[in-house]
């Protein structure tokens, strides 16, 4: 029902969109063992929060030159569009790039070639938003901030945070997100997964942030809830990775209906799609199946991305048009 709706994907974390089959591929070139990173099926295996960041950075270990990175993102901006989505906004780490010794700049410019090659070939439009990786800590990142700033190419359209929210408060972070602010980024931040109503609290007394990853649990608070009405806060909401990391024990106990119902802007994405058995595809089908929304409210799903997406202004223009 859902194959023809376009869709908008505004939280999905580039690593750990590689396929198993293509993280196989990788470790059978570079002569790495990931026979323990799989279950009997062929599947990711993880058992929990801390298993499951252990898993990404083992299959994010594979990718190593920027072609590497190139056939990474063209692969998943391919198969997205075949489910529809027209727009993508890919969560980049340049810890993760200094870590793996390519480096920034190599690994942008190959995730950027990948980007041009799926929008030639399907009419995907793919974007980036650098992030800090807060269990690494404020200091490390100021130097993630500054090292995404000095390198601001045209597919870089905002700044953020991920990480284990449990760490840190988020106005250690006033620093680096100051250095993203005065570079002309917007800003989003991961709160309101792992911690309460109060982490997304904090983190909008703390941080100038527009969008929120996750911030299901700020349903806990009717007054954030109507902050977040009032403020326009989207809120990157992914349903499929909640419950199956145990935020949520059931779809039936998920918030997006009521979050909808009370007005909050917000968005479907699939976050670590292979690893929680998703893609952009299923969430909208899990939008239709699980909270009962109909095409027209999907579409309306779908605009308020856009809407709220960082790209520039004539992006969006050029897709919401193809609404």
């Amino acid at each position: 029902m859902t194959l023809s709706l376009p869709k908008a994907e505004l939280h999905v974390h580039l690593e750990a969109a590689a396929s198993p089959e293509l993280v196989r591929a990788n470790a059978r070139r570079y002569g790495v063992d990931v026979s323990r990173l799989f279950d009997a099926e062929g599947r990711y295996l993880w058992t929990d929060f801390s298993t499951f960041l252990g898993a990404y950075d083992h299959a994010a270990s594979v990718f190593r030159t920027p072609e590497d990175f190139a056939e990474l993102t063209e692969r998943y901006l391919v198969a997205s569009a075949e489910a529809g989505c027209i727009y993508t906004e890919f969560f980049v780490s340049p810890d993760f790039a200094e870590r793996s010794g390519l480096g920034y700049v190599s690994y942008i410019d190959g995730i950027a070639e990948g980007i041009a090659r799926a929008e030639a070939e399907v009419g995907i439009v793919g974007r980036l938003i650098p992030l800090i990786e807060r269990h690494y800590g404020p200091e490390r990142a100021v130097v993630a901030a500054e090292t995404a700033t000095r390198y601001l190419r045209p597919e870089i359209v905002g700044f953020g945070m991920a990480g284990e929210e449990r760490l840190h408060e988020p106005a250690e972070f006033a620093p680096a997100f100051a250095i993203a602010t005065e570079a002309g980024l917007p800003l989003t931040c991961h709160a309101g997964e792992w911690r309460s109503w109060e982490g997304v609290r904090d983190t909008l007394d703390a941080l100038p942030v527009r969008r929120i990853g996750h911030g299901v649990r700020s349903i806990e608070s009717d007054d954030l809830v109507a902050r977040l009405v009032d403020e326009g806060i989207h809120l990157e909401v992914c349903p499929v990775s909640n419950v199956t990391l145990g935020v949520y024990d059931s779809f039936a106990a998920h918030p997006l209906t009521a979050l909808l119902e009370a007005g909050v802007r917000l968005s479907l994405s699939s976050d670590d799609p292979p690893f929680f058995w998703t893609s952009i595809g299923r969430e909208y089908e899990v939008a239709a199946a699980e909270f009962g929304l109909g095409p027209e409210a999907l579409r309306a799903i779908t605009r308020t991305a856009i809407e709220d997406a960082f790209c520039d202004s004539a992006t969006k223009a050029r897709l919401l048009g193809r609404l």
